[in-house]
């Protein structure tokens, strides 16, 4: 299930069906790397099976899945040879070799390594909530989203997503839940944080396991340095560490929830869409919250 969620608000409402969007999708579906490409990026079954389904419309949200393969070209690997190369041409011409014909032959090199080079393969899942007009990623970073949201784009010719517009900077309101110990009831603050001074890049104080209560992280914040981090529980569903972005990580359903599931379901397929319709109904329910607490709502009502 999503480790993660990177929020994009879609700013139209959507109208493409399942099927629709599963005909738009084949036309970039994912191609392994040519012998002289260093990347290539498409659609892939969510599932994970060969030519399945790139479209999964459950419970209002139409899970995808974007593949991009890399081939792994080592930059030592590729400095050795240039420098064998031009240690060669030196030696047997009796002449240095230029900053042109260097990289000239740095690219000659690249071109006769890239076929033999191994290839590395990262899935990513999305889902865009039809119902929420959000779309979720499971990406680890920004740019790993921005991947997905660019690829979406190209396919689709226009995707209206933007990354949430908060009323008030978050990092401001998890120092103030912090610091004033005033968080909603449903959001209790667990072991963990960041914080960062906003002024100096290197101020940054990552507590784990502690006692985000202690003098120590009080001190911290009213000194200046803000959460830009935060683990937290929401209503004893979600465990995840919230950041100043909004992206949530680490995140995990409650075991209570996951009890619910029928555990005689045996086909691998049908238990994941079984879980990921719970996930997806749970988290409608929390981004929901989000854009209460966070203003999400009224910054788009002023767009």
């Amino acid at each position: 299930m999503f480790k993660n969620a990177r929020l994009y608000r879609l700013e139209q409402p959507v109208r493409i069906d399942g099927q629709e969007l599963e005909t738009q999708l084949d036309g970039r579906r994912f191609r392994p790397c040519g012998p002289l490409e260093t990347a290539t990026m498409g659609w892939s079954a969510p599932l994970g099976e060969d030519g399945g389904a790139l479209v999964h419309p459950l419970e209002g949200c139409l899970l995808i899945c974007a593949r991009k393969q890399e081939r792994l070209l080592p930059t030592a690997a590729v400095k050795e040879a240039l420098e064998e190369r031009i240690g060669e041409i030196e030696a047997g011409e009796s002449r240095e070799v230029g900053r042109t014909e260097r990289r000239r032959l740095r690219e000659q090199i690249v071109d006769e390594m890239l076929p033999r080079a191994f290839t590395r393969s990262r899935r990513t899942r999305a889902y865009i909530d039809t119902e929420s007009g959000w779309m979720v990623i499971d990406a680890a970073s920004e740019k790993q989203a921005e991947e997905v949201v660019s690829l979406l784009r190209e396919t689709l010719g226009s995707l209206p997503a933007l990354l949430p517009a908060p009323a008030e900077h978050p990092a401001e309101v998890l120092s103030r839940w912090l610091l004033e110990d005033s968080a909603p009831a449903d959001f209790v603050a667990g072991d963990a944080c960041e914080l960062r001074d906003a002024e100096e890049k290197s101020g940054v104080v990552r507590i784990s396991g502690g006692d985000l209560t202690s003098d120590e992280v009080l001190a911290h914040l009213r000194a200046g340095k803000r959460a830009v981090k935060l683990a937290l529980t929401w209503d004893e569903r979600f465990s995840f560490t919230l950041a100043d972005d909004l992206s949530l990580k680490r995140l995990r359903m409650a075991e209570e929830l996951l009890d619910t599931l029928d555990d005689e379901i045996e086909d691998p397929a049908v238990r994941f869409e079984t879980e990921f319709a719970l996930f997806a109904l749970q988290l409608r329910n929390l981004l929901a919250r989000l854009e209460t607490v966070f203003g999400l709502a009224e910054a788009r009502a002023g767009i």
